[in-house]
């Protein structure tokens, strides 16, 4: 099986962390159960400026190397690897984070696991020359039978794998969101990704 696999909030827990930062920063209270949109702007009510500052905290690299990961997530994909399947980490982090989301992945027991830097959002300068930073078009020349991902924003760059099946990783931003197709699934955490992949191997 090849296998994509969303960096924050299925990896990590970016935005517990970044509940924490928008009160040291703006003293914005937003609890990470009532975030309830992928934007942060609009989750923690920041206005342009506040954003810009917001988003350049979040990408230096002591943030980035704090986050806590996420409940069986190495474990999983260790299994994975061990099991034969593909897997590739596909962020949408700015290919200037590359560095140091390499080195979280390394102290956190993903060492044998690839990471891409995808410029999704139009957010990098396509200047970069390397094998791990894609642009659309590199990204949509890759294949592969499951995605893990929990944004709705990141939904539509799924529409054109045939047969991919999406497991959204449960978080309170996509509870109300309706699902695009019958492809996707809703999952409670890794393990319940585990078995539905595990599932589709035995068939």
């Amino acid at each position: 099986m090849k296998i994509y696999v969303d960096y924050d909030d299925c990896l990590c827990e970016t935005a517990r962390s970044f509940s924490e930062l928008a009160v040291e920063m703006f003293d914005k209270h937003v609890p990470y159960e009532k975030i309830r949109y992928f934007e942060l702007d609009k989750s923690f009510d920041l206005d342009e400026e506040q954003y810009e500052r917001f988003l350049v905290r979040g990408h230096e690299p002591d943030v980035l190397l704090s986050y806590e990961e996420t409940l069986d997530a190495s474990a999983v994909i260790n299994e994975w690897l061990t099991l034969g399947h593909e897997v590739s980490i596909i962020t949408g982090r700015p290919f200037s984070a590359y560095e140091p989301s390499r080195k979280w992945l390394d102290e956190h027991g993903f060492k044998n696991v690839r990471l891409y830097c995808l410029n999704k959002y139009g957010r990098d300068n396509p200047v970069y020359e390397d094998e791990y930073s894609l642009e659309l078009e590199d990204y949509y020349k890759m294949d592969f039978d499951f995605a893990v991902e929990d944004s709705p924003k990141a939904f539509k760059f799924f529409d054109h794998f045939k047969d991919l099946r999406v497991l959204v990783f449960d978080r309170p931003w996509n509870r109300e969101c309706v699902f695009p197709g019958d492809n996707y699934t809703r999952c409670l955490g890794w393990e319940e990704i585990k078995n539905i992949v595990a599932d589709a191997t035995r068939r």
